[in-house]
């Protein structure tokens, strides 16, 4: 399909998505040719860039600090390998959302889902990819910020190995869960930012084992379960060995998991930005405020017996996935829900979320979501998730599942 040329210059101070942050866009030219010359990236507003504030989502943050000094090097890297910088992207609220919707920016606009949220908090990032205004963008994710996302709005988008690709210039949320993923369209570029990004494997060698995660596909919505059995039946016909899998524990389940990921999640949000909280009194939206205010009752006693619990879990799930191990799981347990959706169904349906997306953030695992199917018209994307340190050989083979552009085909620019 054809691409009508993206005029930036003309496009400053319009946003028809809503998915880049208010006021002059930021424009950063390729500092020297290389393998990504022609793509043009996006930045999600917790990533440094040298002069701007990195407003966080939030407008006191904005206020309380001042301009970066220097690039994230992540943004450098891409700069380096030929790729043009388009804009800085809206994310949720100090990147502790997996909704997209923000109180102080708006709520960027899901093209491929109308009237349904991104998901977030690389809401912006998302949307500014799925709606054709730049060919990848940068996201974090900490507990499921670039692959929700990625499902709600049809797109590939990749969390890499905890620690794989280093975070300095780029806001911390919960640093042992903290991770740097992107978007893109169609799995080929997403390979390719990966080649730039990320170093060689630890492994080689071909995935031939397949795991099945069985109770995470028992969290899907009927809907979705139905949409991704065809999907998953053409990945098992891929390997030799095919093994279902019970990741929950006897009598607890993911939900136990998921619960163990918020405590540990939240008692290091706390420590990472309780000071700034405390000393500022920022004003956030009702669902930040209220999850903020969470977060500072739980203690460190917690938050120690729920990482002694994660330690255990993700022994067992590292000696699960030996170094030629994949294991299939839904990204998402259905499409992205409304816009209009009440907070309480919202909160429900993060709660199902987390007990997808915590399985890979307790075990610093990689995990790519494919946008394979779809459900009334709207796209839901299946995850694979890879051993530690085989981010690149889960790129290499999620294009080729996915080797043409299917749910996110480059649309035509937006008439601005």
């Amino acid at each position: 399909m054809s691409r009508t040329p993206f005029d930036f210059a003309s496009a400053e101070a319009r946003d028809p998505l809503g998915a880049f942050v208010p006021g002059p866009r930021l424009v950063l030219e390729p500092t020297s040719p290389g393998p990504l010359a022609g793509l043009s990236f996006a930045i999600k507003d917790i990533f440094d860039t040298a002069g701007q504030v990195t407003g966080c989502g939030n407008t006191d943050w904005a206020r309380t600090h001042a301009p970066a000094t220097a690039n994230a090097p992540v943004v450098d890297r891409l700069l380096a390998a030929g790729a043009r910088a388009v804009g800085k992207t809206v994310t949720d609220e100090l990147a502790y959302s997996l909704n997209g919707q923000n109180a102080h920016y708006g709520t960027p606009t899901n093209s491929n889902a109308p009237g349904r949220i991104p998901g977030g908090s690389s809401s912006g990032s998302a949307a500014a990819v799925a709606g054709g205004l730049c060919d990848t963008a940068l996201g974090s994710d900490t507990g499921g910020s670039v692959r929700v996302p990625a499902s709600y709005c049809g797109l590939f988008g990749i969390r890499t190995t905890q620690g794989r690709i280093p975070l300095e210039g780029i806001m911390p949320l919960a640093p042992s869960f903290d991770t740097i993923g992107w978007f893109a369209r169609d799995a080929e570029t997403l390979a390719r930012v990966g080649g730039v990004l990320l170093d060689a494997d630890a492994h080689g060698g071909e995935f031939q084992r397949l795991l099945i995660a069985e109770d995470a596909l028992a969290l899907a919505e009927p809907e979705a379960a139905a949409a991704l059995a065809p999907e998953i039946g053409r990945l098992r016909q891929r390997f030799a060995a095919v093994e279902s899998v019970t990741l929950g524990e006897p009598g607890g389940g993911l939900g136990d998991w998921m619960l163990r990921f918020r405590t540990i999640q939240a008692y290091e949000i706390w420590q990472t930005h309780g000071d700034w909280i405390e000393r500022t009194k920022p004003t956030f939206g009702p669902e930040i405020a209220e999850r903020f205010d969470w977060v500072r009752t739980v203690g460190a006693a917690e938050a120690e017996a729920a990482g002694r619990q994660r330690l255990a879990f993700a022994a067992r799930l590292e000696a699960m996935m030996t170094p030629d191990t994949l294991m299939v799981l839904p990204s998402a347990p259905g499409i992205a829900p409304l816009v209009t959706a009440d907070s309480a169904a919202l909160r429900e349906h993060r709660s199902r979320v987390l007990s997808l997306t915590c399985i890979a953030g307790l075990a610093g695992l990689p995990q790519v979501s494919l946008p394979l199917a779809r459900v009334g018209g709207c796209p839901l994307g299946l995850s694979m998730v890879a051993p530690r340190g085989r981010d690149r050989a889960l790129l290499t083979f999620a294009a080729r599942c996915a080797p043409g552009p299917r749910i996110g085909e480059a649309p035509e620019r937006p008439a601005l």
